[in-house]
């Protein structure tokens, strides 16, 4: 039964699907994160289950593009975006990390948000419908790879002040039991991604990682729930392009 709770209480928490009204404690909460991965595979699923569609009614490249940039939206509501444009925002201040952090928690939209986020999407729009081929394996791990990552990162990067709810998430897990599991998880995602052609990636991944650290550190002085987010969906991306441009380096060589 607390297995089911655990993940009713992930989905509650990190996608817009309807679920069972619980309320959230430290037994249905210790093991949340684990479950976060199981939002990326459904939606893994659901895009590939789209794109099966799309090949079966003809549908143009661009609409099978623009419902694989739409899908992962519509399933989480954006919540992970919030964090992307806040972050965006934050960024572009090139202020100290105390104003850094208020920006965060600053609910406008700001210029430099609407921007990237303008940016995010065309990108987004352009590497799924350039792919060359739909690996539906590859790209399903893509959408758990970046959530197993964040809450990786999440139980192992210090927090900012104020984080709030990235806080009670952390504070609420089984800290070192899941994130060993987490790990073991990222390092079993790596190889249906070597045997079914999306080893770029693994490298684009880990690369997108140590930048996250690096910002977490250096520009806010700690992780937060924003900042969760905008890592998320830069991961996604990045591993995305990645197996985008590798496809079409493939096709000329």
């Amino acid at each position: 039964m607390i297995i089911l709770q655990t993940v009713v209480v992930a989905f509650s928490m990190f996608s817009a699907l309807p679920m069972p009204q619980l309320r959230w404690t430290k037994s249905n909460m210790r093991y949340c994160l684990l479950a976060f991965p199981l939002v990326g595979a459904l939606i893994g699923a659901l895009c590939w289950i789209w794109v099966l569609l799309c090949s079966a009614w003809n549908f143009p490249d661009l609409l099978r593009g623009a419902g694989l940039c739409l899908l992962p939206v519509l399933l989480t509501g954006g919540i992970h975006l919030d964090g992307y444009a806040d972050t965006c925002d934050a960024l572009a201040s090139h202020s100290d990390p105390v104003r850094r952090r208020q920006i965060l928690k600053d609910p406008h939209l700001g210029a430099f948000a609407a921007i990237r986020l303008c940016v995010y999407f065309l990108a987004c729009f352009a590497f799924f419908t350039a792919l060359p081929a739909y690996r539906g394996i590859a790209v399903l791990c893509i959408f758990c790879l970046s959530r197993t990552l964040s809450g990786i990162a999440l139980l192992s990067f210090p927090l900012a002040d104020g984080s709030g709810f990235a806080r009670t998430v952390a504070e609420a897990a089984d800290r070192k039991l899941v994130r060993n599991v987490l790990i073991t998880l990222a390092a079993l995602l790596c190889v249906p991604l070597l045997l079914f052609g999306g080893w770029p990636v693994i490298p684009a991944a880990g690369a997108v990682f140590l930048w996250y650290r690096h910002t977490v550190l250096s520009q806010f002085g700690g992780l937060s729930g924003d900042l969760a987010g905008w890592f998320l969906q830069k991961a996604e991306l990045w591993m995305l392009g990645a197996l985008c441009f590798w496809q079409l380096i493939e096709a000329v060589i």
